[in-house]
């Protein structure tokens, strides 16, 4: 596996964000095949493990904890604070107290005595994000974080941060259907020597090809609360799929590898987190690190999926509302 930089770490080209193991999309896989797909992923090289206290409300820390201790001096454990379960709710706090009490939360749960890269999960609004990222960067200071990292925030409130303690990684939403870093955050990151981690970078499983029927989604997945996925935007969007799908066979890989491919051809700073429950996509996606495609393929993938031809916005409302990132006018 290729690697890649961020702040002080050393990483896989691609790592694994491991949500839906837990949570998010319906029911999760049982503990055996989660199970399996971390530890193939050890085996393929990977080495940047992305997690949440939010996921699952902990069982995803505990069960990446479980699964990756004996690998634990091979391996980057990210986390994230800020963003939890209170009584079954999640809840935006970025109260340094409560930051804190997360961390020691995530250190037993990942069976560490240090978090490799710990992100602030979202930005409290009514909290300065001075004195988040100060709470953060008290723990750097004693030792039980390496790296701090923001995800879905701003270039402004990014500098903001960077201002207070270095910030060595952005995690954003990025991918050829979700442009939103193009417009700031890309440009902040090469200025501040800050890495982008892209998350949904196969958009949801939109850039698999293999989503073709959302009316099937379980009740639970939160693709069913997104604009984009809609039935009748969905299907507006599922037109640019067989266009992705010839590309990818010009190019002699799958849609999915093509779509991390495309990620990767970006910036050396970016770090794709694609996530699955199951290996055989797992090894697919792995193997997009070592794809170089030509110009004449990343310029006809760009120009087929892009934020002038998918429809709908990346959130509803409610959760616009949450976050800081850029956002395209209509």
């Amino acid at each position: 596996m290729k690697s890649r930089r961020i702040g002080p770490l050393t990483v896989s080209a691609l790592g694994l964000g491991c949500m839906n193991l837990s949570h998010a999309y319906g029911t999760p896989p049982s503990p055996e095949q989660a199970e399996r797909v971390l530890r193939r992923a050890v085996e393929l090289g990977v080495t940047l493990f992305d997690t949440a206290v939010l996921y699952g409300f902990g069982a995803n820390e505990e069960l990446v904890g479980r699964v990756l201790a004996p690998h634990r001096s091979r391996i980057a454990l990210a986390s994230k604070c800020g963003l939890h379960g209170v009584d079954g709710k999640r809840v935006i706090d970025g109260r340094p107290a409560t930051l804190k009490a997360n961390c020691e939360d995530t250190l037993r749960r990942l069976r560490t005595d240090v978090i490799d890269l710990y992100y602030l999960h979202r930005w409290d609004k009514t909290v300065p994000i001075e004195e988040s990222v100060g709470a953060l960067a008290d723990l750097v200071r004693e030792g039980k974080v390496r790296a701090l990292g923001l995800s879905e925030v701003s270039a402004a409130t990014l500098r903001r941060a960077h201002a207070v303690h270095p910030v060595s990684a952005l995690q954003n939403e990025y991918s050829l259907w979700t442009r939103n870093p193009e417009i700031a955050a890309l440009d902040a990151c090469r200025e501040l020597g800050v890495s982008l981690v892209a998350f949904s970078p196969l958009a949801r499983a939109y850039l698999t090809g293999t989503l073709r029927d959302v009316s099937a989604l379980e009740p639970k997945d939160l693709r069913r609360a997104m604009p984009r996925f809609q039935p009748e935007t969905y299907a507006r969007n599922l037109r640019l799929i067989d266009t992705v799908q010839q590309i990818a066979r010009d190019a002699g890989c799958t849609a999915a590898q093509l779509a991390l491919a495309w990620l990767l051809a970006q910036d050396e700073r970016i770090v794709p987190i694609p996530g699955t429950t199951r290996v055989e996509h797992l090894e697919e996606n792995v193997a997009a690190a070592d794809l170089a495609l030509d110009a004449d393929i990343l310029r006809r993938v760009d120009a087929a999926v892009n934020r002038h031809t998918v429809v709908g916005a990346r959130y509803a409302d409610a959760t616009l509302a949450e976050i800081d990132t850029e956002e395209f006018r209509s």
